[in-house]
């Protein structure tokens, strides 16, 4: 029978040393970690409520929640006055029904009279302001028929111009005179020689180096009247036998017609004020 091994003891021999593994080494220890700060969790809350109490409401913003508001009391108010206004109607007898509907035909009636009031007034008006408009036109028509016979205004139309030259020096005032009383007989409406216009109260002198002078102005040759008329009438009227053509050429002087369909009288004359003439009462 075989006999079990003898103990380590029993044999004298040193019992096996069991190996330990060597103990890992401990991790250095580093630097430690920064602390983090606190949160304030209420921090957000409060600037919340701080950007929205109070309200900060624009003059823009705060005008347009006035109206909004004015608008809907409105509302509210005409809602419950047709409301209440209603319940009456419904509760009221049928004697008070027809006394409303009479009352309310006769102001529907008076209303009508005063629109029919007021369309004439307007139509009275309107033909007071036509009226008005078309007496305007005419006045400011007649100014300006006015300045173009006094000289304030600037005249243009058909007509002729009457170039008189004179390289003699025989032309004298008396001969343009002339030949301005002819002009305006044959129906002249503005005259103007050389740079000069004519008027009610022109006058004609010889000057006393030569020449003429008209309202004091010195005019030199040749004369060049421009007038505004019908150079149908003009025109005659200067070359009848014995007139004004005939005269100059008589002083060896020579007139040259030209008829135009549209001369421009351009020169004018400063309005003096009278000194004595005053309006005569009406």
């Amino acid at each position: 029978m075989p006999t079990e091994p003898e103990s380590a003891a029993e044999s004298g021999a040193e019992p096996a040393v069991e190996a330990k593994p060597d103990p890992e080494p401990e991790p250095e220890a580093g630097p430690e970690p920064a602390a983090r700060p606190a949160v304030d969790r209420g921090a957000g809350r409060r600037r919340l409520q701080a950007a929205l109490w109070p309200p900060r409401l624009s003059r823009g913003q705060l005008v347009v929640a006035l109206l909004l508001f004015s608008l809907g009391l409105g509302l509210a108010i005409q809602v419950r006055s047709t409301n209440d206004h209603h319940s009456q109607l419904r509760g009221a007898r049928q004697e008070d029904l027809v006394r409303i509907l009479d009352e309310l035909d006769g102001r529907q009636q008076r209303l009508q009279q005063e629109k029919a009031e007021l369309e004439q007034s307007l139509a009275k008006l309107e033909n007071s302001s036509n009226q008005a408009k078309e007496a305007q036109e005419q006045t400011r028509k007649k100014v300006t028929e006015l300045g173009v016979l006094a000289g304030t205004v600037k005249a243009t139309g058909p007509g002729i111009v009457l170039t008189v030259d004179d390289p003699q020096g025989q032309v004298k005032a008396d001969m343009l005179l002339d030949t301005l009383q002819e002009l305006r007989a044959a129906g002249a409406e503005a005259i103007q020689i050389n740079d000069v216009r004519v008027v009610v109260n022109t006058y004609f002198t010889d000057a006393s180096g030569g020449g003429v002078q008209i309202d004091g102005k010195k005019v030199s040759q040749p004369y060049r009247f421009t007038v505004v008329g019908n150079p149908q009438d003009l025109t005659p009227a200067l070359n009848i036998p014995g007139g004004v053509v005939r005269t100059l050429e008589s002083h060896q002087a020579r007139a040259t017609i030209s008829q135009q369909q549209k001369v421009v009288v351009d020169a004018l004359v400063d309005l003096k004020t009278p000194q004595y003439a005053k309006p005569a009462p009406k």
